[in-house]
């Protein structure tokens, strides 16, 4: 999105009084990175969704009225906000099974806020339906057309298909003539891109890419502008400039012709460092909303700020809420996006270290892959690392990263050809992958493939803009930090650790307080505010006892879900099916680090077993803890049909010593059973129902019993598999 500014062109400074802490630390990221000397764009891709509507298209369903109807009221506010801007329909997404294109709304504007578009506006919602627009005044339009390309002094010409509803313009830009005669060039008389499937190979405008640019004017209406008005379906224009000059002469040419409405439709706009175009388009369950990337982080957390804003007010939201009070993003990711102003200057290319060395710090520090994720992670998730595909593969991966080490500057060529069979999922997907490089130099993708960007993808939607934002100067920082130094970490091999220690909460947040080490020491340190922001996981705790001088903390961890069918089948699709039956809890037992060893005395049990506890170095408190695996519903398609679920999680703690006992019983859903009443109608209403579902009862001092101990199948070094220890019998009484 570009910046905000008045009609004037002077733009406008966001109200609210005094700078916080946070903008602070905003605006002394700003200036580390300009002496740093790296120019770092950022981009994001936030999403939004109804929380209070079961439709099919804000649950699982890409397209429905509604969301378009959202998406509408969505870009009206942006049109009023940027005035001189010009509203673009043009191609969403096409997955397998899709007979044609999704659509898509697009706002196009000079970043300086000069206008690009004076012309009539696109009446984009249907309530004040007319007439279909005249035959008489499509005319207009074409003659005025016509006389407007040659008064600028291109060559345009009537292309006569003898179509009472359509009027067909081609022009050239460079003074030759252009073919006008479908019999010299059948592709004068081609079908509406918006009524036709993207082909296999991308998206191309072949008369374009020759100089011919086909213009289709219709009063019957197209698929991407199905209103009551006046409708005019672009070409592939090749620069900003030409584009730009044709937008000034069309709106001049329909204001002369008396056009009330004009709908902008066709290929999507050049862009460049000096214009910003924000898409809104549909994906399942959310509507997506495809940043222009911002220069700096004063620039990208204003816009987000306003973004976050005019989604509310047409009844979006970044996250959701179910029933139980539990609280996830939107279900569309937040994806965020870095490069350069333009592919040449991207930091990764006047780096070309950068890349291969990014690679290997996430490689060392899994928090950058799961602490800011969404539910669904590991190796069959939208966004799975490196090492979580096959052994061989990973070890692949360790020889190019090598072979990158020993050349001093790799062309974006070298970089991309080597890092892009390892930046992908099981199946070869590069856009289901931590990493998304397909934008990068990429020369079979048509017209986007090569634009130095690099999509980071390991992340759930925030819910506010200043978390977006703090994650982005993460990114941002981290890369100023590889690219800066002589850092080149080792390519870390986790094993079987990876998804048994990094599921749970407390290592994970031990890592990234690592990272944000690294930063500072690099000066290149995010300030107290935005870490705070970075380090909150309220959402994630689950409930608190407290007895004596221990203190208990059960918090949502991660879990790693298969994919469960015909996989091979479901990957050319937007979904796939996975069994998300299991659940995975971490059990923290800590005390002040003044009582050193007070914890020896305590003894903590789940499910009648004893939970074997790891000590963790923190610098505040002594902390022991461990994770518990468990099946917390059985699901229509899943792994294990015979498995029963748990109904509760009891977690028992007992002092050896003094007798002092207490008791949490841990619900996914409400104790008592039977439904809610609906969903939660606030942040308040679902905090209640999750404090309802951790019930705590604190007993007399009894002497403590000596609880089972785990069969060792169900143990690994950080996690109590239940599911294991229930398939095992238990022993005979005496």
């Amino acid at each position: 999105m570009v910046e905000q500014r008045r009609s004037d062109g002077a733009r406008r400074e966001p109200s609210g009084g005094s700078e916080s802490d946070f903008e602070r630390c905003v605006a002394a990221h700003d200036r580390n990175m300009a002496r740093a000397g790296l120019n770092v764009w950022v981009g994001a891709e936030p999403t939004f969704t109804d929380r209070f509507s079961e439709a099919p298209e804000w649950l699982c369903e890409a397209l429905g009225s509604d969301k378009e109807n959202r998406a509408r009221q969505l870009m009206m506010q942006l049109r009023e906000r940027f005035p001189g801007g010009v509203v673009l329909r043009s191609l969403g997404r096409q997955y397998s099974g899709e007979g044609r294109p999704r659509w898509c709304y697009g706002l196009y504007a000079r970043r300086d806020g000069e206008p690009v578009w004076l012309g009539p506006p696109d009446r984009l919602l249907d309530e004040d339906r007319v007439l279909a627009p005249s035959v008489a005044l499509l005319r207009r339009l074409e003659r005025r057309l016509l006389h407007g390309l040659r008064a600028h002094g291109w060559s345009a010409s009537l292309v006569d298909l003898e179509d009472e509803l359509r009027a067909r313009v081609v022009f050239r830009c460079d003074g030759l003539s252009p073919p006008s005669a479908v019999q010299a060039e059948p592709r004068l008389a081609r079908v509406s891109l918006h009524d036709q499937p993207i082909p296999a190979s991308g998206l191309h405008d072949d008369l374009a890419a020759a100089g011919n640019y086909l213009l289709v004017m219709s009063c019957a209406g197209c698929a991407g502008a199905p209103l009551a008005q006046l409708s005019i379906e672009l070409p592939a224009f090749a620069s900003v400039p030409e584009f730009v000059q044709f937008l000034g002469i069309l709106g001049a040419s329909a204001n002369e012709a008396g056009v009330p409405a004009l709908a902008c439709c066709g290929y999507p706009p050049p862009v460049d460092a000096s214009v910003a175009h924000v898409t809104l388009t549909p994906d399942p369950a959310v509507l997506e909303v495809n940043q222009a990337p911002a220069p700096d982080l004063k620039t990208f957390l204003r816009q987000n700020r306003e973004l976050f804003v005019l989604a509310a007010n047409v009844g979006l939201v970044p996250e959701r809420i179910q029933y139980n009070g539990r609280i996830s993003d939107s279900g569309g990711g937040g994806q965020i996006t870095l490069g350069g102003p333009t592919a040449s200057e991207s930091p990764f290319f006047v780096a070309p270290q950068l890349l291969p060395r990014l690679v290997r710090y996430l490689l060392r520090h899994p928090s950058l892959s799961y602490w800011f994720a969404a539910a669904h992670v590991g190796s069959s998730s939208q966004s799975p690392r490196p090492d979580e595909r096959l052994p061989d593969s990973f070890y692949e991966l360790g020889v190019a990263l090598e072979q990158l080490g020993r050349v001093a500057a790799p062309s974006p060529a070298e970089l991309w050809l080597t890092l892009r069979h390892f930046l992908t999922d099981f199946s070869g997907n590069p856009h289901r992958s931590e990493l998304n490089v397909e934008k990068l130099h990429n020369p079979w993708l048509p017209g986007r493939g090569c634009l130095g960007l690099v999509e980071f993808r390991a992340f759930a939607m925030p819910a506010t803009a200043e978390r977006l934002a703090a994650i982005a100067m993460l990114l941002r920082a981290a890369s100023a930090m590889l690219a800066r130094h002589d850092i080149v970490p080792d390519v870390t091999s986790w094993g079987s650790s990876l998804h048994d220690r990094f599921a749970l909460p407390s290592l994970l947040r031990l890592d990234l307080s690592e990272v944000l080490r690294d930063l500072s020491r690099s000066g290149l340190g995010l300030g107290e505010a935005v870490e705070a922001c970075l380090l909150e996981s309220g959402q994630r705790h689950l409930g608190t006892l407290q007895l004596a001088d221990c203190q208990l903390d059960v918090e949502q961890a991660l879990e790693f879900w298969p994919l469960i069918g015909d996989v091979a089948s479901q990957d050319a699709g937007g979904s796939r099916l996975v069994d998300a039956s299991t659940s995975r809890i971490e059990v923290r037992m800590s005390s002040s680090r003044e009582l050193a060893g007070a914890l020896a005395d305590w003894q903590l049990s789940v499910n009648g077993y004893s939970l074997p506890l790891v000590r963790i170095a923190e610098a505040e408190r002594e902390v022991w803890l461990c994770g518990v695996r468990y099946l917390n519903f059985v699901p229509k398609l899943g792994l294990h049909p015979g498995m029963a679920a748990e109904t509760h999680i009891v977690i028992e703690l007992a002092n050896r010593v003094s007798g002092a006992r207490a008791r949490a019983s841990l619900y996914d859903w409400r104790p008592g059973g039977g439904a809610y009443p609906g969903l939660p109608a606030s942040a308040e209403d679902a905090a209640q129902r999750r404090a309802e579902r951790f019930v705590a009862e604190y007993s007399s001092p009894t002497p403590a019993l000596a609880p089972r101990s785990p069969p060792p199948g169900a143990l690994s070094p950080f996690c109590l598999d239940l599911r294991r220890a229930r398939a095992v019998p238990s022993p005979a009484g005496p």
